[in-house]
C-alpha cells in the first residue's frame, strides 16, 4: 500500500538514504496514516547519530541527550517546519519511572520499535518499498481498533509510569464511541498500577488530560480514568461527586452530571476552558450538601467550586489565565433570569460583575449545565432573552473605566491626592450609573465628586461599597428558585 509523504519528510529520508544511512518516519505519524488521518507531525529515525545528522542537515537543532535533531526545512506547513530526526536507541532502566536512566544508540530498526509503549506506534515504513516494519501486530491491533503495550504492560508502564494515562488519552483521541478499546492485559495492567502515576510531574499529566478533554470523546475518557483508577491521582475531588444525588429536580448524580455537561461542550467544540468549567461547576457540591431527599440543598457551592476549581488547576500547572478564567466560569455558572422579573439595572450589575468578555463563555457552560442536568433544551427562550437584554445593555457604562470621568478629574475637582478615596468616589459614582445610564455625563458626575468628597472616610467608603452589598436581582432569583424547588423556606 501507497502512503502519502510530504516532500519535506521525504527529502530528508532521501538525504540521509543517500548519506549512507538507513532512515525511516516511524510512530505516531505511519500509525495515523495506516489508521487514514492526517498526521499532526512527523518523526523520523535513523541509524546516523546526532553529529551525522547536524552535519547532512546544517540548519538544524540538537539541544537534548535523546539523540533527537531537529530539522529545519523552511516549510510553510507549522507541522513540518521541523521535524525530528532521531538515532536509532536503545532505553535503560527507568529508576524514577519517568525517564531512562541511560539512552544507547542502537544500530536496527527493530531495536528502535522495541522500546515503543503501544503496538500501534510501533511502525516504522520503507519509503522506498512502500512497506511497513512491523514486529508487534500494530496494524493487526489498529484493525481491531486496540491499544496494547509492546511487551509486558506491567513492564511498560514501570519504565513510564505516564504511559498509563497515555493509554487513557489514545483511546479517547481515537474514539471510544467508534470502538476503540484498551486491550484486556494492558487495561488489567493499568487498574493495578495507577498508583505509579503519582510520582509523574504534574505538566506532563496536564498535558495528557488537556488531550483526554480536548478530544470528541472527552466524557468517556474521564469516566475510563475513575474506571481504570487513575482520576484519584489526577482529580480526586471530582470523584466525591460519585453517589451523591441532588435532589428531586435532578436526574444524576453529582458526578453523572458533571461528565454529561463535559459531554455537551465536547460534543459542541467549545474550548479548553469551557469543558474544564463544565466539568467542574458543580465541584463544590459534595462539600455544600445538607439535608438528603426534597430538602438538600447546596448553598453556595458556586463559590466552594471556584475556590476547588482555582486548587485543582493550580495543582495541575495550568497556566494563571487560565485557572482565573476557569474558576471565574465556576463562579457565576450559576444565575437566574426570568424574563420581565430581571430589570435592565439587575443586568447591568450582573455584566459589571461577571464582565462582558466573559458572557460567551459563561452562557456556554450555562447550556452545558442544562443538558448534564437532563432537560431537553439547553438554549430555552429565558437564555434568548437574556442575550436581548445583554445586547441591550452591554454598550452602557459597566465599569469605572467607562465613566464620563476619570480618576485625574475626580482628583483636580475635589482637590485630592491619589488614594483610597478617589477610589471610593469612582464606585460611588459607578454604583448610581448602573442603575441610570443617563447619568453619566460629565456635567452631573462632576457635581456629585464634590458632594461625594465632603464625607469623611468613614461615610464616602460605606457609600463606595453600598452597591456590592445590594441583593442582586440574579442571586435573588436564584435562591428564591431553590427554595421553592426544595420546598424550604
Amino acid at each position: 500500500m501507497s502512503y502519502f509523504i510530504p516532500k519535506e519528510v521525504q527529502d530528508i529520508v532521501s538525504g540521509l538514504q543517500e548519506a549512507g544511512f538507513k532512515a525511516y518516519p516511524v510512530g505516531g505519524c505511519v500509525r495515523d496514516l495506516v489508521i487514514g488521518r492526517e498526521p499532526k507531525d512527523w518523526d523520523i529515525t535513523t541509524s546516523a547519530k546526532p553529529d551525522e545528522i547536524r552535519e547532512i542537515f546544517p540548519e538544524s537543532v540538537y539541544n537534548n541527550e535523546f539523540g533527537t535533531v531537529g530539522v529545519k526545512t523552511g516549510s510553510d506547513d507549522g507541522s513540518l517546519r521541523v521535524v525530528e530526526v532521531t538515532t536509532f536507541r536503545k532505553e535503560g532502566k527507568y529508576t524514577d519511572k519517568r525517564h531512562p536512566d541511560e539512552v544507547c544508540f542502537a544500530d536496527r530498526v527493530e531495536d528502535d520499535l522495541s522500546r515503543r509503549d503501544f503496538t500501534i506506534s510501533a511502525l516504522a515504513l520503507d519509503t522506498e518499498s512502500g512497506e511497513l516494519i512491523d514486529i508487534y501486530g500494530g496494524q493487526s491491533d489498529i484493525r481491531k481498533k486496540l491499544i496494547r503495550t509492546v511487551g509486558d504492560a506491567s513492564k511498560r508502564f514501570e519504565e513510564d509510569a505516564l504511559r498509563l494515562m497515555r493509554a487513557v488519552r489514545f483511546v479517547t483521541e481515537l474514539g471510544i464511541s467508534d470502538g476503540w478499546r484498551i486491550e484486556e492485559g494492558t487495561y488489567n495492567a493499568i487498574r493495578s498500577q495507577a498508583q505509579l502515576l503519582s510520582v509523574i510531574a504534574r505538566e506532563r499529566v496536564r498535558d495528557e488530560l488537556v488531550g483526554i478533554l480536548m478530544s470528541r470523546d472527552a466524557a468517556e475518557g474521564m469516566r475510563l480514568l475513575e474506571e481504570v483508577n487513575l482520576l484519584q491521582y489526577i482529580i480526586p475531588e471530582l470523584r466525591e461527586g460519585i453517589g451523591v444525588d441532588q435532589a428531586k429536580h435532578h436526574t444524576f448524580t453529582v458526578w453523572e452530571h458533571s461528565i454529561r455537561s463535559l459531554e455537551y461542550a465536547a460534543k459542541h467544540r467549545y474550548s479548553l476552558a469551557v469543558r474544564m468549567a463544565a466539568l467542574l461547576h458543580d465541584v463544590g457540591k459534595p462539600r455544600t450538601k445538607q439535608g438528603e431527599g426534597e430538602e438538600a440543598t447546596f448553598y453556595n457551592h458556586e463559590i466552594v467550586g471556584a475556590r476547588m476549581a482555582r486548587e485543582i488547576l493550580e495543582r495541575l500547572a495550568f497556566p494563571g489565565q487560565f485557572v482565573k478564567d476557569v474558576a471565574h466560569l465556576v463562579r457565576y455558572h450559576l444565575f437566574y433570569y426570568n424574563v420581565g422579573e430581571v430589570t435592565e439595572s439587575g443586568v447591568r450589575r450582573f455584566l459589571s460583575r461577571v464582565g462582558v468578555e466573559y458572557i460567551d463563555d459563561l452562557i456556554k457552560v450555562r447550556e452545558a449545565d442544562r443538558i448534564g442536568s437532563g432537560v431537553p433544551k439547553a438554549f430555552p427562550y429565558k437564555l434568548r432573552h437574556l442575550l436581548y437584554m445583554i445586547e441591550k445593555v452591554r454598550r452602557d457604562p459597566l465599569s469605572s473605566k467607562m465613566l464620563a470621568i476619570g480618576g485625574d478629574e475626580v482628583m483636580e475637582t475635589a482637590g485630592m491626592e491619589s488614594g483610597p478615596r478617589v477610589g471610593w468616589i469612582l464606585s460611588a459614582l459607578l454604583d448610581e450609573v448602573l442603575d441610570d445610564p443617563e447619568k453619566n455625563n460629565k456635567e452631573y458626575l462632576t457635581k456629585r465628586v464634590k458632594k461625594l468628597a465632603e464625607l469623611s472616610d468613614e461615610e464616602l467608603q460605606r457609600k463606595a461599597e453600598a452597591g456590592k452589598w445590594k441583593i442582586q436581582e440574579f442571586e435573588r432569583g436564584v435562591e428564591e428558585e431553590m427554595k421553592s424547588r426544595y420546598h424550604v423556606k
